[in-house]
């Protein structure tokens, strides 16, 4: 789905504007770009929730040369999907069977 396919499906819904809704995605995105770039949390229950992770110094090999090379530390976003989304899209998890073949 692309931001123009929710923008229709959002108008067909609701009596606004494909413009307004257009607009409402881009402040809600920019939000939540501003929200993850000052350190929050973004929380949307049940969807999920986007995070910052910090990413450590490493060093990794150019894959052309072998030659090692030093990345850098960087934070970086990243969503975690909440229970609603997961069950939605996953279905129900069963527990695991134990060890020795019975469930718990």
């Amino acid at each position: 789905m692309t931001k123009a396919d929710l923008v229709d499906a959002l108008a067909g819904e609701f009596d606004v504007s494909k413009r307004r809704i257009g607009e409402m995605i881009d402040k809600m995105l920019a939000e939540i770009t501003s929200a993850l770039k000052s350190g929050d949390k973004v929380q949307l229950i049940p969807f999920g929730s986007f995070v910052i992770r910090e990413r450590r110094r490493r060093e990794g090999r150019n894959p052309k040369t072998g030659e090692t090379i030093v990345i850098p530390a960087r934070r970086v976003a990243a969503f975690q999907a909440g229970k609603g989304l997961r069950e939605a899209v996953g279905g129900v998890r069963r527990k695991a069977a134990s060890a020795n073949g019975k469930r718990k």
